[in-house]
Order: C-alpha cells, then structure tokens, then sequence
C-alpha cells in the first residue's frame, strides 16, 4: 500500500451566505421544516489554515475568544466525522481560523466554517473523496453545509441541503451591504418555532403542495431577475415576517436600508438580524454605504460592501 504523504498547509476560504428567498411551506415528518430558498455566496469570508499531521490530534484556534474551539465546533465536528468515516484515526491537523464573518448573524458562517474543514481536509490528508461524498458528509453535519461546500447561487430545498444550481450566465456580481447589531442575535429555533405560532395555520400539508411551491421558485421573477431576464421583485423571507415586528434592532435596520438609493431589493438574512441591501454594482452599494454612514453608526450598526460570489468553499491561491 502505499504510504499517504500529507501536504504542506493550506488556506481555504469561507464565504459567508444571504438568503435571496426564504420560504417555510410547512413541517416535514422528521420534525424540520420544509423550505424553498435561494441562497447567494458572498465574499465577505473566514480563513481556515490546516495544518496536517499524522498524529491524531484535531486542533482547533481562533482569533475570536468569544467562539468555541471544542468539540461542539463545525470544524472539529467535520474533521472528527471525515476522520471516522474513512477509518484512519492516525490522521491530525492543526487548523486556525480567521473570523471575519459576524458569529451568530444568519450567514452561515459556522456552517461555511465547517465546509472549509471537510474540503480542505479532505485535500491535505490525500482522501480524494469526491463532490458527492463531501456534500453527503456535509449534510450529516448542518442544513446549510452543503450549499456552503458548492455555494454560488443555488435554490435549496428541504431543509436547505436539496441543492439546485441557478444558471445565472455572465450576469457581473452584485453589490451587496451588509448591516448587523454587534451586541443583537436572533435564536434560529425561537424563529422557527414564532413562525409555527404565527403561520401554522397556512402550512402545506402534503408532498405535491411542495412540489407546486418548489416549480413557482424555479419559474418566480426571482430567478429571472437573477438570470438577467426581468427587474427586481420584492425578496421574500418568512421570518423576517415573524421577526422584524418583534426586534426592534431588526426593524430599525430594515428602515435604513429601504433608504438607500438605487437598491434593487432589501431583506434580512436566514433568522437574522443581519439585514442587506442589493445593487447592480459593488461602486453602488459602498455609495449608499457612505450616504447611510452616519445614521447607521447611530444606531448602533457595524456595515461591510460585499460582493456576490460565484463559488463556496475553495484554496486560497
């Protein structure tokens, strides 16, 4: 047999997500809820450096202090699962995360986090493990990993793991401004469940009604207006709906961007309370981000220009 040689380190990049469209059709057997979303990669991103050995140990480090390294992290999770499943408890890494993506934020940035340690991993340790093994790993572990791993722009179905590429052509990246409370969180289950509370009654009951709700997304001016083909509609997010009335940092936010000039679209992201603005240009999004200045650091508001992004997870060249 011969003997696995491990490589030199490597950086992966992980980008963080909004939710373009967040719809809750109803619950699912397994007690999730079934969802029709679009998701979009940005490029506001961590840095996850592995470092490779052959020693068993998994460790993890962290520029912020206030974030888990332990054994409930999404990167030990990840690298403990890849390890298991391929049955080498020999292999160890050493890996240092860079965090730039607001913990806690709706962006998926422990759900990215986790997806740079099963893709980069995957290469130093010389697994060759394809697309498919990663994404079904991935989904062990988070709803949104596997999209993390392939990211772009997709439409993500069941409980955000059922994955769809949209074919968006040249269509150049969007601009995007990113708002978030630092001191402000939402509970994802909390959303979830005020959602129930409120909406329950409109739920869809059976599979076909999915199934009618997943076609109208596919065919929404949405994805249209994705594909270049239409203007902008109104974004639609379930629990924004649920939440934006009941936190007022939210709603304060959402009041701002619709603000800015020659947005195309403004929502809140997954749970929140991150909040975002669209634009046909990044120029356009770090203007309205100067003109929004002083009255978002008013209120309390750390900001970022992004741009969208065409790919997840990948190798810092």
């Amino acid at each position: 047999m011969q003997e696995r040689v491990p490589m030199a380190d490597l950086v992966v990049t992980a980008p963080a997500k909004i939710n373009l469209h967040l719809e809750v059709l109803g619950l699912r057997p397994d007690g999730f809820h079934e969802l029709a979303m679009v998701m979009q990669s940005i490029d506001l991103a961590d840095q996850l450096v592995i470092s490779p050995s052959a020693d068993g140990q998994i460790q993890l480090s962290c520029d912020r202090s206030e974030l888990t390294t332990g054994g409930d992290n999404l990167i030990v999770r990840a690298a403990e699962l890849l390890r298991s499943r391929v049955g080498l408890p020999e292999l160890g890494a050493r890996m240092t995360l860079r965090k730039r993506i607001p913990i806690g934020a709706g962006l998926a940035g422990g759900s990215s986090d986790g997806a740079a340690a099963l893709f980069g991993l995957n290469q130093v340790w010389g697994l060759g493990l394809g697309e498919s093994a990663l994404t079904d790993l991935a989904a062990e572990l988070g709803s949104d990993m596997p999209f993390c791993l392939g990211g772009g722009c997709q439409l993500c179905f069941g409980r955000g793991e059922r994955l769809e590429p949209i074919a968006i052509g040249q269509v150049a990246p969007l601009g995007v401004l990113l708002i978030k409370h630092p001191q402000v969180s939402v509970s994802t289950p909390w959303a979830y469940g005020r959602c129930r509370e409120l909406r329950g009654q409109t739920y869809l009951a059976d599979e076909q009604a999915f199934a009618d709700r997943r076609q109208a997304l596919r065919l929404s001016p949405l994805v249209h207006a994705l594909q270049g083909q239409g203007s902008w509609p109104a974004l639609r997010n379930d629990l924004q709906s649920v939440v934006e009335p009941e936190v007022p940092v939210v709603a304060a936010g959402m009041t701002l961007l619709r603000r800015a000039e020659a947005s195309l679209a403004v929502a809140m992201s997954g749970s929140g309370p991150s909040l975002f603005a669209l634009f046909s240009t990044r120029e356009l999004a770090a203007q309205a981000a100067a003109a929004l200045a002083a009255p978002l650091a008013a209120a309390g508001f750390d900001s970022w220009v992004c741009n969208t992004r065409s790919a997840g997870v990948s190798v810092e060249a």
